[in-house]
């Protein structure tokens, strides 16, 4: 909460008043749960019918090392999982080229082919666990090691569930994390889309993300408005290319921040599915009350972590999982708290895990759905954000819609003045963090750092090199062309690269097939 006078505003600019009353709250009656605009959520009795899902985010070093941490996880009460990739996998640069030297195994697990997807889902039945990879420009590739692990289990793709995030537009946004130019990504997706309605019907085909912009520094209205006028952009490729708003529509999904501010998160879950839902009724004529409902998956604030008294960063994420509960998320990811200094421990993972099982086992959270609704603040703030995010997503549509917006770099560059006026009050006290700029004691905590083995690197390295030398080279050559001759031509993609998996090949080698043809993006 900043404050300038007797003026209280919360994090993202919006003024808070002393006291809200019945004249703060908009005209007529609020709908229940499960009902067009789902504002209390999309299902009417939310966790008494069915808790949110826990669902950790892991990966590091090996496939073995992460398929470890994720049993580890299982067994302490993880509902499903969560797949962190490294950086050279999320780029599509294979372990053991000269770019990704230094990084492999670093920010999450590295996986180049076939028998590291094999590892890392080693001894996990794939039809009784929900799994979410977060992975963009590359993600069609993962989701189809994922399958072809599925089916040397026995396992058909109707019996998989979990979500891949395919999000890329956001990477443009945000998090940098891209390969090629906007408009073939965008066919690579939509193409993700077809093909899971043919083979994977049950998996989320996307997790569109606010998360990320928000770490990037936004405020919750640029985060909401920005993150559906995506999905207003992903929802326009498909139908272009001959799908069906109300049946992919129920497969989307999407990704949300819990920030600091608690009543300003729980407001910003329930007016994006209030906005989302008007958005599929109105622009695209969806009637299927599935495909109109958004259903979210919540981590919290990253960036709201403090290296300094690290263990603070216990209560904040306790009071941001709250948020996300009292909004009405369907899953949740709960930071350790010492990300700001190292990837997790064993020990902080659960103390992770642990935040969410106390929120669900005894604070009441999934007694009663939407246990805010009604509150005059809380119903003020619904109304706030939704009308301000309305008028950027207004914005975006006169420049062309999200892509052209981003092309023009006018999304990026309002992030960015939102980002520095945050960091601005932050170094000029008149917005408190604990422990950095307010309550500073100068001591010391020493806490235990999680330390990825050096030797990961080379070990992975050489798999995959050896790899390579064991398959069918003739093989792998004609799989690889035929993944180039789609790209130039209009086919799905998915087919040829899932063939090219088949036949041994690496990500690094599809992903470098696909730039020959398309290029790569450079912002």
């Amino acid at each position: 909460m900043a404050t300038s006078g007797d003026r209280r505003e919360t994090d993202s600019g919006i003024e808070v008043k002393p006291v809200y009353t019945a004249d703060d709250v908009p005209a007529g009656e609020l709908e229940p749960p499960g009902v067009f605009p789902f504002t209390r959520g999309p299902y009417h009795d939310m966790y008494r019918g069915r808790p949110w899902t826990i669902r950790q985010y892991a990966g590091f070093a090996s496939a073995e090392e992460t398929n470890a941490r994720f049993r580890y996880l299982l067994d302490r009460g993880q509902t499903g999982l969560s797949v962190a990739f490294d950086l050279p996998t999320q780029l599509g640069y294979d372990s053991d080229d000269p770019v990704a030297e230094g990084e492999v195994g670093r920010t999450g697990v590295a996986i180049d082919s076939l028998a590291d997807m094999g590892l890392l889902l080693d001894g996990i039945p794939l039809d009784e666990v929900s799994t979410s990879m977060t992975i963009n420009a590359p993600a069609a590739l993962l989701l189809l090691l994922y399958e072809l692990v599925a089916e040397s289990q026995g396992v058909s793709g109707d019996q998989l569930r979990g979500t891949v995030q395919n999000d890329i537009l956001k990477e443009y946004v945000a998090r940098g994390n891209y390969i090629f130019p906007p408009r073939p990504s965008m066919r690579l997706t939509t193409d993700l889309f077809a093909y899971c309605t043919e083979r994977i019907p049950s998996w989320n085909t996307i997790s569109i993300s606010g998360y990320h912009i928000r770490e990037a520094g936004s405020t919750a209205a640029q985060e909401l408005a920005f993150t559906l006028a995506n999905g207003i952009a992903y929802c326009e490729a498909a139908i272009a290319v001959g799908l069906s708003p109300d049946e992919f529509g129920a497969r989307l999904s999407f990704f949300f921040n819990a920030h600091n501010n608690f009543f300003q998160e729980v407001a910003k879950f329930r007016a994006a599915r209030r906005l989302w839902a008007g958005i599929m009724r109105d622009r695209f004529g969806v009637t299927n009350p599935r495909a109109q409902a958004l259903r979210f998956h919540a981590q919290t604030g990253g960036s709201t972590l403090t290296a300094q008294q690290p263990e603070n960063n216990v209560v904040r994420v306790a009071v941001q999982a709250l948020s996300a509960v009292c909004g009405g998320a369907q899953s949740l990811h709960t930071n350790a708290f010492d990300e700001a200094l190292a990837l997790p421990t064993e020990r902080s993972a659960r103390i992770a895990i642990r935040t969410q099982q106390v929120l669900a086992a005894e604070a009441g959270a999934t007694d009663t759905a939407d246990p805010l609704g009604g509150a005059y603040f809380i119903e003020a703030l619904t109304s706030e954000l939704e009308e301000r995010a309305r008028e950027l997503i207004e914005h975006v549509d006169e420049l062309g819609g999200a892509v052209a917006a981003i092309e023009r770099g006018w999304v990026q560059d309002q992030i960015d003045d939102a980002a520095f006026r945050y960091t601005s009050e932050v170094e000029a006290g008149t917005r408190v963090l604990v422990g950095v700029n307010r309550f500073v004691d100068g001591a010391t905590e020493e806490i235990e750092l999680h330390r990825v083995d050096p030797e990961a690197e080379r070990r992975q390295r050489e798999r995959t090199a050896r790899g390579r030398s064991e398959r069918d080279a003739a093989s792998a050559d004609r799989a690889l062309a035929e993944v180039r001759a789609t790209a130039e031509g209009e086919g799905n993609m998915l087919v040829p690269m899932r063939e090219a998996l088949r036949a041994g090949c690496t990500i690094g080698e599809i992903c470098s097939a696909l730039r020959n043809v398309w290029g790569t993006y450079d912002s």
